[in-house]
């Protein structure tokens, strides 16, 4: 059966998986980008979980309060225990963010979520239905992740270390 799941995958899961290594292994260099670049991973893993769930399920007030559980308890470990990723850059305009495997955990963790969750609706739809709190609760802590690391980077950047965020956009004379 396990033959036959990895056979009928469309190709365009793999080339998603492959994707995701290399964005992966991006992350895990340190490395100097833009500011707005930041944003960037937080918004497309948001864009994926949230695109996953209502496609697959009725998306009703029990599913989004799900997800936004696990969204605000991975939030809020994020922001409070994650480590500080975000120094001066080297270049004018951008900062210097230090390499981490999290990143590339946390994308293979919600690449195997939706596989496993679109091989269950095919295998058995009645078991996936019923899982779809625990599922949505689990994209929540992914989202929540991402979506805390970059509120400490932000809060890092433009509080602590202005000059770790130089304003990008030309400054008017007053």
């Amino acid at each position: 059966m396990l033959i036959q799941i990895l056979t009928h995958t469309p190709l365009y899961v793999w080339a998603i998986l492959a994707f995701l290594l290399w964005r992966g292994a991006v992350e895990m260099r340190d490395r100097d980008v833009a500011p707005r670049r930041l944003f960037v991973l937080p918004a497309v893993m948001l864009a994926l979980s949230l695109h996953d769930m209502t496609r697959k399920f009725d998306l009703g007030l029990t599913l989004a309060g799900m997800w936004t559980a696990g969204c605000m308890l991975a939030g809020w470990l994020a922001w409070r225990f994650g480590a500080i990723r975000v120094v001066a850059g080297t270049t004018a305009g951008h900062v210097h963010v230090k390499g981490s495997a999290s990143a590339l955990a946390i994308m293979l963790a919600i690449f195997v979520t939706k596989y496993a969750t679109s091989v269950l609706l095919v295998v058995q739809p009645a078991l996936a239905l019923r899982c779809a709190p625990a599922i949505c609760f689990v994209y929540g802590l992914f989202n929540g992740f991402f979506l805390g690391r970059l509120a400490r980077d932000a809060a890092v950047c433009f509080s602590r270390n202005p000059a770790a965020c130089p304003r990008t956009d030309p400054v008017l004379p007053a």
